[in-house]
Order: C-alpha cells, then sequence, then structure tokens
C-alpha cells in the first residue's frame, strides 16, 4: 500500500508498504514512518494520507482514506503549516484563520447537504529535523467531494451560457443564503472553490479557510474588519481594504466569478482601471435582465448592492418582468440575520454603460445620423419636414441604444442597411456620391465621439469634486 509523507519538504514523501495490503494488518498495525525523514504516516490514528491534491501558503491538501471505516471512506485531509518566516502576529493570525475553518464546517457542514462534513480536528508534535527542536502540525479532516471545480471545467470546457451560469448563480445563492443567516461570510467565493459533484451534479462551496464571523453585539466593531485574506481580482474595495466585509461582500465576488464563467477571461481583464468599471458585457451574450443584477451586485460601494442572497433570488424572479438596475440612491447596509427588502422598480435607474460602449453608441449615431441627413435630403422633402424627421429618427435611434434593444453587431449591420439604401435612391446625384460619404458621416461620426468623450470628461471631473 502507498502512504504519501506530509512533512513539509521531504524528499521522498511517497512510501510504499506490502505488509498494508493484508486487510488485518492494516486495521490493527499502530503507525508506519516515512522511510526518508521518519514522519508519523497514519494520522490521528486512523488517516492514511494516498496523495497530495494541493499546497498553499498556509500548508498543503492530501487524498486520504480513513481505515476505522469499513469501505476505507475516502477524505480529504488538510495540513496548516505556513510557507516562508512569518511574523509570531501573522502566524496567529493564520492558526485562527484554520481553527475557524474547523468550527464554520462542524457547526454548517453537517445541516447544510451542499458544504463538506468537519470528520476530524488534531494536532500533531513531533521531534524536528533540528535536534532539540519541535514542530507542530494542525490537521483538518473534511468529506471528500469527487469532481472538478468550475475553473477547471471552465478550462476543459469553454466559455459557460448564460443558462448554466445562472444556475451556477442560483445555487450558490442559495448555499451563501444559508452561510449569511448562519452569522457567517466566506469571503473566498471564485470558481475554483466551487467544486461539481462527479456523481450527484451537485455544485459544493469549499475552502472556508478565509471565513469571518459576524458579531452582532453592540459597540463591538474589530471583529468586522477583514485580515487581508482574499483572492485578488474576487475581492471588493471594501475587504481589499482591509475593512469591514458584509453578505455582500460574498455577493460582489460570485459575481465576478459568474462573470469569468460567462468570458473565460481572468477578472484583471475584464476590470478597467482607469475608470474603475467592470468592461465585461460586450465579451459575452447575456440577457439585459441578468445583466443588470451582475453589474448591481459588481458596484463598488457595498450599500448600493443587494444586501443579502435573499434578496438576489427576489430579483431573479422579478426579472421575468422587469429589468434590475442599480439603485439611484444608497441604503445602508443590512445585518445576515435581517436581509434588507427588494427595492422598488421606481429606485432602480437605467442600465450600466461602460465608456467603450457609450463611445461606440457615439460613433454609430453620428454616422447613422449624416446618412439620414442624405437620405432626407435625397428625397426632395421640404427642408422644415426633412428636418423634423431627422430628429425623431435620431432621438428614436439614442433611446433604442440605451434600453439596449440594439448593440455591439447590430449597430454596424443597421449602418450597413442605411448605408445600402442611400447608395440605391435614383434621385440621389451620383456624381458626389462617394465625397458626400467620405465626409457627411465620417465627419458626423467624429463630432459625436469628440463631444461625448468630452461630455464624459467633465461628468466625471465634476462627480469627483462634488
Amino acid at each position: 500500500m502507498e502512504i504519501y509523507c506530509t512533512r513539509p519538504g521531504c524528499l521522498r514523501p511517497q512510501n510504499s508498504f506490502a505488509d498494508l495490503d493484508d486487510a488485518t494488518t492494516l486495521k490493527t498495525i499502530q503507525q508506519k514512518f516515512c522511510t526518508t525523514c521518519g514522519m508519523p504516516l497514519i494520522l490521528d490514528g486512523r488517516y492514511l494520507p494516498v496523495r497530495l491534491l494541493g499546497q498553499g501558503g498556509f500548508g498543503a491538501a492530501f487524498l486520504a482514506r480513513d481505515r476505522r471505516t469499513p469501505a476505507m471512506r475516502t477524505c480529504v485531509v488538510k495540513q496548516f503549516q505556513p510557507a516562508g518566516d512569518l511574523g509570531p502576529q501573522q502566524l496567529a493570525i493564520a492558526h485562527t484563520l484554520f481553527e475557524r475553518e474547523a468550527e464554520v464546517l462542524d457547526r454548517l457542514g453537517n445541516k447544510h447537504p451542499q458544504i463538506p462534513d468537519l470528520m476530524a480536528f488534531f494536532p500533531l508534535e513531533i521531534s524536528s529535523p533540528v535536534p532539540g527542536k519541535k514542530d507542530q502540525f494542525f490537521y483538518l479532516v473534511q468529506e471528500f467531494i469527487e469532481g472538478q471545480n468550475l475553473q477547471e471545467e471552465l478550462k476543459s470546457t469553454g466559455n459557460f451560457t448564460e443558462e448554466q451560469v445562472q444556475e451556477v448563480f442560483v445555487e450558490i445563492l442559495k448555499i451563501l443564503s444559508f452561510v449569511h443567516e448562519n452569522d457567517t461570510i466566506h469571503r473566498d467565493i471564485k470558481p475554483s472553490n466551487i467544486m461539481r459533484s462527479k456523481t450527484n451534479g451537485r455544485l459544493y462551496l469549499l475552502d472556508f479557510g478565509a471565513v469571518k464571523q459576524v458579531t452582532q453585539a453592540p459597540g463591538v466593531t474589530s471583529t468586522g474588519r477583514s485580515t487581508g485574506i482574499y483572492s485578488m481580482g474576487f475581492a471588493p474595495p471594501e475587504q481589499m481594504a482591509g475593512r469591514t466585509v458584509f453578505p455582500s461582500t460574498d455577493l460582489y465576488a460570485l459575481a465576478v466569478t459568474c462573470i469569468m464563467l460567462l468570458t473565460g477571461k481572468e477578472p484583471q481583464e475584464l476590470f478597467d482601471a482607469y475608470s474603475n468599471e467592470w468592461n465585461w458585457r460586450t465579451q459575452a451574450t447575456v440577457s439585459d435582465r441578468f445583466a443588470n443584477i451582475l453589474d448591481r451586485l459588481l458596484l463598488s460601494t457595498p450599500s448600493q448592492r443587494f444586501q443579502s442572497a435573499q434578496e438576489v433570488l427576489t430579483a431573479l424572479n422579478y426579472t421575468s418582468h422587469s429589468p434590475i438596475s442599480p439603485p439611484s440612491s444608497p441604503s445602508p447596509p443590512s445585518s445576515p440575520s435581517s436581509p434588507s427588502p427588494p427595492s422598488s422598480p421606481s429606485q432602480w435607474r437605467s442600465p450600466h454603460f461602460s465608456t467603450l460602449e457609450v463611445l461606440r453608441g457615439a460613433a454609430f449615431t453620428g454616422f447613422e445620423g449624416g446618412l439620414l441627413l442624405i437620405l432626407l435630403q435625397s428625397l426632395g422633402l421640404a427642408p422644415a419636414i426633412a428636418a423634423i424627421a431627422w430628429l425623431l429618427i435620431l432621438t428614436a435611434l439614442i433611446f433604442v441604444q440605451h434600453r439596449r434593444f440594439i448593440e455591439k453587431y447590430d449597430l454596424l449591420i443597421l449602418a450597413l442597411v442605411t448605408l445600402g439604401i442611400v447608395f440605391f435612391i435614383p434621385t440621389f446625384n451620383q456624381a458626389f456620391f462617394w465625397e458626400a460619404i467620405l465626409f457627411i458621416p465620417i465627419f458626423a461620426s467624429c463630432c459625436a465621439v469628440a463631444f461625448t468623450a468630452l461630455f464624459r470628461l467633465v461628468s466625471k471631473l465634476i462627480a469627483r469634486v462634488l
């Protein structure tokens, strides 16, 4: 039988013991030791590590077998052993996080079918290879979920469809609703921490190592502060700054997870640091209703997001009737145990547009306006009637763009159709056709882009000042 040594830095961690192939010997033997470094291999008298699953800054995870169960049940053994030279305070924080994961799994795992169960938590103190010193390790044993995490699934199958992402979204929201109702915030939602079971296809939320307990005692604020444990790109501003975290902190990370699954791109590729905005809509095919919910969750101010998982689930049902957009006025964040009621439709403003979308729309509007001007003049209409028709059509074009009835490739197709109509007008003076096309629509498009960019810049500067 093969047993894997859990001592960090062991040169030959794989050990083979032929006598353990006998079931009686396997059940009765007291201990086995690594043939290279002397590390005890049978943990807590029952768990036999088989192979390394992964390694991180705070230790490692091993696939193991429980010899005290009839079928040698498979489990995951996590070892706490921080890498690097940590100071006493940093080591204490890391140790606290590891213990907290065990406490949360013990409290939540047995109550929710999509959170792994805790099986054991124990220390191990052994002699160090350095004479006169002792090495201390802490182990956490949890239920093993066989399958692929969503990051692995994204790499193997490609971008998720909107329907697939909504399935993930709803399932994790239900788990987070339970987690938040139990005064806990996960703080590390990302695709690699969401596992799809190979046996039943169910999604599981993993890795509660960065979990934060929420105290509701009056006058206590320090426990709500972040310790700086997070995954870059998925954590919202309040978490990265080490400030108080909320249920909406997890919801922000879940929204980032969703747009990563939709686009197949890392968060850093989707976030525009210059404008401080998420620019993901142009890289995914998704309904406006669902996109508006994600955009609201991606807002940098916690109070402007949905305040609870249950509120988002309610909004998802609401989307069958009307689009959902970010609120026009912030509301204070609610506690996990008392979620805020859903905002009324009158409080939501129009869909969010990135700077690129605005400038692209301006270019289309200017070009289309120039073509319409040529078209209306060619029809021989009275100047007043032509001007009114031009303004009405232009207003309608701006409105349908604002409501996202047309976007992306629709703009190009509509411009080409209009260009074709202008080209085939018999009354149009063909001698000046190309001169008009090259000057009027292109010039109008450039002017529209320039004025829009200037207006957007001035509005942002005014907003910053005020």
